[in-house]
């Protein structure tokens, strides 16, 4: 147990460093000279100079690279040529939008996913499996920011009961959650919808297990079979699209938060690419990219305590 784990750790730490490099050299090998686009086709020559030397454009790649991860390491992810501010402390700021939305639209796709999906497999081929099968097609159907103009539509310009987009900040916990509500439930129900498939075959496929009909023949009751055997042995497929859910959440968020207003880090990533401020841009990659290998790495780690035959592996 204790050698696969180290095992995924060192695979875990080369990942993120491969990651890195990806990262730095897709961004350095972008065409055009970033500090002339900052300062517009009107900037003198010497400005666009000036510029490169404060961001460290002028130095060789590998010198920059370098620079990166030790700052990275020291806390020091440089600062924003767009908005003036530490890097850090600005992903930070953002963070404490995108995060939370994230986490709220992850426990609703969760709740509604396998809800659903352990009902359909449980009335399969009745009514319950049908409207979820349904409901499950149409939530993949639709994208998630279609489903937020159609909240705002509906809950805010028609019934009033909430904002049709900002973020009011964390001093009010109660207006914060309100308004991170919409977008997380827009967010949420294209994710329920592939968990509700996953999680039907999954319970399904474990069903017509040997071990599930010799429960059934001891004479335990349809329920106790159904989720102590049955969903039980069924988690690993469903926790590996939670975790890939996840990471897809907070990554995929830009539309949405663009739809909502949210000053969250898909926004800020959308306006960074626009504006080409390649230190922000790197930074948020990089952060994507570590969230996506962590993610998969508690994963794994989820995957050997589920599945005890894997530790031998």
């Amino acid at each position: 147990m204790g050698r696969t784990i180290l095992r995924r750790l060192g695979s875990f730490a080369l990942t993120l460093f491969v990651a890195s490099l990806l990262v730095f050299a897709v961004l350095d090998l972008l065409p055009g000279n970033a500090a002339a686009i900052l300062l517009g086709t009107a900037a003198r020559p010497d400005t666009i100079a000036a510029l490169e030397q404060q961001l460290g454009l002028d130095q060789p790649g590998y010198v920059r690279y370098l620079a990166w991860i030790v700052g990275a390491f020291t806390g020091d992810l440089g600062r924003s040529a767009t908005y003036g501010v530490p890097v850090g402390g600005l992903i930070a700021e953002r963070l404490a939008v995108t995060l939370p939305l994230a986490a709220l639209a992850l426990a609703i796709a969760v709740a509604l996913g396998v809800g659903l999906g352990v009902a359909a497999a449980a009335g399969q081929g009745r009514a319950p499996d049908r409207i979820a099968s349904g409901l499950a097609q149409v939530g993949i159907a639709v994208p998630d920011f279609w489903f937020g103009i159609l909240f705002i539509l509906l809950f805010s310009t028609t019934l009033h009961w909430f904002s049709a987009g900002g973020f009011p900040s964390w001093s009010d916990p109660a207006a914060a959650m309100k308004a991170l509500l919409l977008p997380a439930l827009a967010l949420a129900l294209p994710q329920a919808a592939v968990l509700t498939r996953v999680t039907r075959s999954a319970v399904l496929e474990v069903a017509g297990e040997d071990f599930v009909r010799t429960a059934r023949a001891k004479g335990l009751s349809a329920r106790r079979v159904l989720w102590r055997h049955a969903v039980r042995n069924a988690l690993v497929p469903i926790v590996t699209i939670v975790g890939l859910q996840f990471s897809f959440l907070v990554a995929g968020a830009v539309l949405v938060e663009n739809v909502f207003n949210l000053p969250g880090i898909g926004r800020l990533a959308y306006q960074s690419l626009a504006q080409r401020d390649l230190i922000v841009i790197r930074n948020v990659a990089m952060l994507f990219a570590g969230l996506v290998i962590t993610v998969n790495f508690l994963v794994d780690l989820a995957y050997l305590w589920l599945d005890p035959r894997l530790r031998r592996a």
